[in-house]
């Protein structure tokens, strides 16, 4: 298992980014009939590893690869050279969708605060059909979607009721070299900056009625 440094410096200059235990990277095509090509070079350029690392979103305007070692939900050394085969086979026709695209790679989680963690993270397995991130089957850990569709949910712990305040908001991680970017777009169309203590790990954000989102980086969190 990689650090989040180490993972992220393994694969930057390939166009790949960290996201949350993910190696992701998002290429242009031209097709359906190209992103299908090229996904199905991808499967084969990881030959048996595919299935245990690598997930593919498939659009006629771009293709997303994202890689994990699933057993243990982390980046490993085999996703970081797995990484640097799919680009060997996707150079050469394409171009890595940060360069030109509405935005790159990004990953969106949803947070839920609580003061029993416990007592309500049941419901929200069962009511969204989620699942155990593997290695964390605490009563308080995260919860994943099993088939990779749906925002990763965790919780927060309350040190007392608020009423008043907005109790789920979401957490949106961006590539580390694009959070300041995103961040003054939401700030000059009426977005707030509640906070930025935390910074890179997180800055706090609020639109104008004060509903919250976080938008975080793998930076300062190892």
């Amino acid at each position: 298992m990689l650090s989040r440094s180490e993972a992220s410096d393994a694969v930057g200059k390939q166009g790949w980014r960290f996201l949350l235990g993910t190696l992701r990277t998002s290429v242009r095509v031209t097709s359906l009939t190209d992103a299908t090509t090229l996904a199905t070079r991808a499967v084969d350029t990881c030959g048996a590893d595919a299935d245990d690392h690598l997930r593919i979103d498939v659009r006629p305007d771009r293709v997303e690869f994202v890689l994990q070692t699933r057993k243990s939900a982390a980046v490993t050394d085999r996703d970081v050279e797995l990484a640097h085969r799919i680009t060997a086979v996707t150079e050469d026709r394409t171009t890595p969708a940060v360069d030109a695209d509405p935005r790159s790679v990004q990953e969106l989680e949803l947070a839920i605060d609580a003061m029993d963690i416990a007592a309500i993270r049941p419901f929200w397995k069962a009511v969204l059909g989620y699942t155990d991130e593997p290695g964390r089957t605490g009563p308080t850990d995260p919860l994943v979607d099993p088939v990779g569709q749906g925002p990763a949910i965790w919780f927060q712990q309350m040190t007392e009721p608020r009423q008043q305040r907005n109790r789920i908001h979401l957490d949106l991680c961006v590539p580390h070299d694009e959070a300041s970017a995103r961040i003054a777009e939401a700030l000059v169309v009426g977005g707030r900056l509640l906070s930025d203590r935390r910074a890179p790990s997180f800055w706090v954000l609020a639109d104008a009625e004060g509903n919250e989102i976080c938008v975080t980086t793998w930076q300062g969190r190892d």
